[in-house]
């Protein structure tokens, strides 16, 4: 299996568990992994090079999937809007439509690099809060979805949400020196992010899908299977 890997700051608990996972069956031995921004693994699992892979969920059309995703029950920390011209985010596919349908202004951050500036106190609209604050429903942003290797995926999925994972020392400090945040921002920021796609966060991923195809995108919402 050819697994798209984001590494943004948001996913670490999932590489954490994937590792250890695939460590304890036979799932080592064809896992491969494909690095990429999120907006480049959109492209590469549209055109089936690689296998599965967390996908913005604006995009995530047909997709087959299991109830895992990166999910903001209120405010994201890693995806803001500053008070500067407006721009998009190249990584981005969802956050950007979503400053959109919110009518927010400015230039669109995310991942790591909004981690930081977040931490540094620049002013800014976090576009989680204020879904949360609009619509009262968590927001979805990435789905993991697959072409292939559905029965071990839902295994894993499964597996995934159904307990906490605990990060080790070392993957932490690493994890700090490769972003340039402190391990306690790290620990902070995951609190909000979690990672079930439950009723609530169906809800709100639907709501989305509307707001979406009213400014014209029609995108196609796939059948959630869990």
């Amino acid at each position: 299996m050819i697994f798209g890997k984001i590494d943004f700051i948001n996913l670490l608990p999932f590489h954490v568990f994937i590792k250890r996972y695939a460590r304890s069956t036979r799932f080592h031995q064809s896992l491969h992994y494909h690095k990429g921004v999120p907006s480049a693994l959109n492209r590469e699992f549209a055109m089936r090079r690689i296998d599965a892979a967390f996908i913005s969920s604006i995009t995530a059309k047909n997709c087959r999937h299991f109830g895992v995703g990166i999910v903001a029950q209120r405010e994201v920390l890693s995806v803001l809007s500053l008070p500067n011209a407006d721009k998009a985010d190249a990584d981005s596919a969802t956050s950007n439509l979503l400053a959109q349908i919110l009518d927010v202004h400015g230039e669109v951050l995310i991942g790591d690099k909004a981690l930081r500036y977040y931490y540094s106190g620049g002013e800014h609209i976090d576009l989680g809060g204020l879904w949360y604050e609009r619509t009262r429903l968590p927001f979805v942003f990435a789905l993991l979805c697959t072409h292939h290797h559905s029965d071990e995926l839902c295994r894993l999925s499964r597996a995934f949400v159904s307990k906490k994972v605990k990060i080790p020392y070392y993957i932490l400090m690493e994890a700090s020196r490769k972003s340039n945040l402190s391990p306690a921002q790290i620990i902070h920021y995951l609190k909000f992010i979690s990672y079930k796609v439950g009723v609530k966060e169906e809800r709100g991923y639907k709501r989305f899908v509307r707001e979406a195809k009213k400014r014209g995108l029609n995108p196609s919402l796939g059948k959630i299977r869990y």
